[in-house]
């Protein structure tokens, strides 16, 4: 499919064709999610606080809703579906006490094998992502100054670590915000990028041989203390969206999304979205229109975000679309489902 090949996009596919709420989803649990997958539009994974998963097979019918043995004290800050009956979960958290680890089930969650854990002080998980099911990449704030970046090519069973002096540099207090998987992206067969907040500028670290190499990029939204970049979606090798905003002050207006048409190398910002304030995750839905969410609430664009429209406020971390079917994830157990057409 050719991604944003139009401008007349919010004719072709109007955009009020879609404003439909989101649908709560009865969960079973209070459980903090930031993270969700989808294996199909029918599979869909959760990952939440308390050692808390989630998972369903039928479109939302129905849930199972677990803990993973020995995990109560880990935050799953990311997932991975591979499939129905296999996923991956990244606890996020400072290793020194015991948080920084992945699992996975291949049963559906009847049990899980701890495949990776380290104590090395500093590292905390951020994203998890793959690109096929035996090839994916983790990372974690920097450690000296640099990205913690590990990747597997066996389906996450091993995790080797991309050696540091091939990371660039960090500035001082550089950091990934969001710890919520929405941060790094993988796309095609073998390019990653990371989001980052913390300093000047936020920016954009893109690798085109699965985290071996890297290049970095400053995009026109700011940075600071609680201010950066928070979620990214890559539509295509060359297109690509970040949003992002200040955690601290979630309803503060002021620039949040950019886009990028060359892979990454350089970004131009886009409107304000609307509801505006701080945005932490995008996806793409039918027809080419983006779709952003952040705890301000669900806004809607169908001219590549020259303009935006508000689909509601409610508030929400992380989100997950194939093929039209969107589930959000939020605090207390808040899920959501929408069908886009």
């Amino acid at each position: 499919m050719k991604i944003f090949s139009s401008l007349l996009l919010s004719f072709l596919f109007p955009i009020t064709s879609v404003l439909a709420q989101w649908q709560p989803q009865s969960v079973q649990t209070d459980a903090h999610f930031r993270s969700v997958s989808m294996a199909t539009p029918d599979v869909v994974w959760l990952g939440g606080s308390k050692g808390t998963f989630v998972r369903s097979t039928d479109g939302g019918q129905t849930w199972q809703t677990g803990t993973v043995p020995n995990a109560q004290d880990c935050d799953f800050r990311d997932v991975q579906a591979i499939d129905a009956q296999t996923a991956l979960l990244m606890s996020a958290g400072p290793a020194g006490k015991g948080q920084a680890r992945l699992y996975k089930t291949t049963d559906a969650g009847q049990t899980w094998s701890l495949v990776y854990q380290t104590q090395q002080p500093g590292v905390f998980f951020d994203g998890m992502d793959f690109w096929d099911k035996q090839h994916g990449i983790v990372f974690s704030d920097p450690v000296d100054n640099k990205w913690v970046v590990l990747t597997t090519d066996n389906g996450g069973q091993s995790w080797q670590p991309v050696p540091p002096g091939n990371l660039p540099l960090m500035q001082p207090g550089e950091a990934a915000f969001a710890a919520s998987g929405t941060s790094l992206v993988v796309q095609g067969k073998r390019n990653v990028w990371i989001a980052s907040g913390g300093s000047t500028s936020g920016r954009v670290f893109r690798s085109k041989d699965r985290g071996r190499s890297w290049n970095v990029a400053t995009t026109p939204l700011p940075a600071g203390e609680a201010t950066g970049l928070f979620g990214m979606r890559f539509f295509s090798e060359k297109v690509g969206v970040v949003v992002g905003g200040n955690y601290k002050a979630e309803t503060q207006p002021g620039p949040n999304a950019a886009i990028t048409r060359d892979g990454g190398q350089t970004w131009e910002r886009l409107a304000e979205t609307n509801p505006p304030g701080l945005k932490e995750a995008v996806a793409l839905l039918p027809g080419d229109r983006l779709l952003v969410i952040g705890p301000t609430g669900t806004s809607l664009s169908a001219d590549q975000g020259q303009t935006w429209q508000r689909l509601d406020t409610e508030g929400f971390h992380a989100v997950a679309c194939l093929k039209g079917t969107c589930y959000a994830v939020g605090a207390k157990g808040k899920v959501s489902k929408q069908v886009f057409k």
